[in-house]
């Protein structure tokens, strides 16, 4: 079985130049006009997709959690009315599918309730994500894998036997697996890049990395391991207001990491050696016995 999937129009898996993915999340703090800055900072940057998060709050904020008070923009409020100030209507992914469209790049969200699929069903996005947090919530598994669509399962602070799990519940056809550390931002002791091959080795499936780490070369190390996708959260500025503002990448960086993987691939080779025709100069100068 070979390791890919399409997303779009591209083949992603092995053999495939990486998929480049700019998480917007909820990065926008509910602007759409922020959001359609973040789209247009992907596509300068030279990612593949954009990416947001689609809760229906009411079911995706634990029971103990909806009344917690917080410090937001909108002043002192409840966790779950600040869930809902994030969240954007279907007007305005409408307007996201626009602007996407208009950019030339693929946008899909991760899903974390069954209503979100339901929403996100009326639109052409080309797959799907499984957040960490909903990786053993095998209802919202099961709903997902009726679509038919492509799906990449999150596999931050998850065990292997939940691994496990959750893909006998999706089946191997059309999945990908990701995985993650799932603290924001992430420290380097912490990353454990070698689960790549662990979960190579463990699914016929192609394996991605969603990296939430501070700085870029680990990003590009993930793809020397093996690693067919790569998400980063991307911002304007990491001055701005949210939780996920610290472990996500500037415009210039993105740029910079976009160029990094790219030249990593490069490097990768086949693995067969050869003696190039650069080298050809210093045989003839350097080596005494031929």
């Amino acid at each position: 079985m070979k390791r890919e999937l399409r997303i779009g129009k591209q083949l992603v898996g092995e053999g495939y130049p990486t998929f480049i993915v700019g998480e917007i999340g909820i990065n926008h703090n509910g602007d759409i006009e922020i959001a359609k800055q973040l789209i247009d900072l992907a596509k300068w940057a030279g990612a593949n997709a954009v990416k947001f998060q689609k809760r229906t709050p009411e079911l995706a904020v634990p029971a103990d959690q909806k009344d917690k008070m917080r410090e937001t923009p909108w002043g002192y409020i409840s966790y779950l009315d600040y869930r809902r100030k994030v969240e954007f209507s279907e007007a305005q992914y409408r307007q996201i599918e626009v602007h996407c469209k208009q950019k030339g790049l693929d946008w899909f969200v991760s899903v974390w309730d069954d209503e979100s699929v339901n929403f996100m069903e009326a639109f052409d996005t080309p797959c799907y994500k499984v957040p960490s947090a909903c990786l053993t919530d095998h209802n919202l598994l099961e709903q997902l894998r009726k679509t038919g669509k492509p799906i990449i399962l999150s596999t931050g602070m998850s065990t292997m036997e939940q691994i496990k799990a959750a893909v006998e519940v999706l089946g191997v056809d059309n999945l990908m697996l990701t995985h993650t550390t799932s603290t924001y931002p992430c420290e380097p002791e912490e990353l454990n890049l070698r689960m790549i091959d662990t979960l190579r080795q463990a699914f016929p499936v192609p394996v991605g990395y969603s990296g939430h780490e501070v700085g870029l070369v680990i990003s590009a190390v993930a793809v020397a391991l093996g690693a067919c996708l790569v998400e980063r959260h991307i911002t304007l500025d990491r001055a701005m207001w949210g939780s996920d503002q610290a472990a996500s990448v500037e415009p210039g960086g993105l740029q910079r990491l976009v160029k990094y993987i790219r030249v990593t691939e490069q490097a990768l080779g086949d693995g067969n050696k050869r003696v190039y025709d650069s080298e050809k100069p210093s045989l003839q100068k350097l080596r005494r016995v031929q």
